[in-house]
């Protein structure tokens, strides 16, 4: 699982009865600090979704939950998710889309789409959209944790870099580094003057620093 992440604002949402199409799951608690992975669960199916997140926590993360691509994208932006589990079918909307949307705002976060109606041609249009990994239904946290424990192995900290990288990536590098160091190390006021979320920049922070 992820290592220890610096203490953050942001107050999880419980994974219960839902408030009807485009909210999330769960009503907003107390603010609280919290050093846990996070996932964010995409899918309609009220009970699957809530089962799902329960399970999450159980084993020691957060877990949010939202049954619309709105839902899912406010929540994206608010939480900064580790993983996100998105179902490919959803009245009216296409979890294709919503991989899409969610690697543009975070290339760093793990996602793994879930379909009841698998095809190869599905899981490789997934894979072309931004998803990492595709898990048909049934499935149960074990099996979707063991693929996200694969994604990460295959995506180790600390990598020797490769020969070439854009150029763009290293003048990110070098911006992040000059913001933090304004900040005195600080990532969770970092992370506001950058524009990201605290787990987004930690994952960005954990990588190699990309050649110029």
């Amino acid at each position: 699982m992820p290592g220890p992440r610096v203490r953050g604002r942001a107050a999880p949402h419980r994974c219960g009865a839902g408030h009807g199409r485009g909210g999330t799951v769960g009503d907003q608690k107390t603010m609280i600090d919290s050093e846990r992975p996070a996932a964010l669960i995409i899918d309609d199916d009220d009970t699957l979704r809530t089962r799902i997140c329960r399970a999450f926590q159980l084993r020691g993360w957060e877990a949010y939950g939202a049954d619309t691509a709105a839902a899912a994208l406010r929540m994206a932006q608010d939480q900064g998710p580790d993983l996100a589990l998105v179902d490919l079918r959803l009245p009216g909307e296409s979890g294709l889309d919503i991989v899409r949307t969610l690697h543009a705002l975070d290339a760093t976060m793990s996602i793994i789409m879930l379909t009841g109606y698998g095809s190869i041609a599905t899981a490789l249009e997934a894979v072309k959209c931004g998803a990492d990994h595709y898990l048909t239904k049934p499935v149960d946290v074990d099996q979707i944790l063991s693929a996200y424990e694969a994604l990460r192995a295959t995506r180790p900290a600390g990598q020797d870099p490769p020969a070439t990288v854009p150029s763009l990536a290293r003048v990110e590098w070098e911006h992040i580094q000059r913001v933090l160091a304004d900040c005195d190390g600080n990532i969770s006021q970092a992370a506001r003057l950058l524009g990201l979320h605290r787990r987004s920049l930690q994952r960005k922070l954990s990588k190699y620093p990309p050649r110029a």
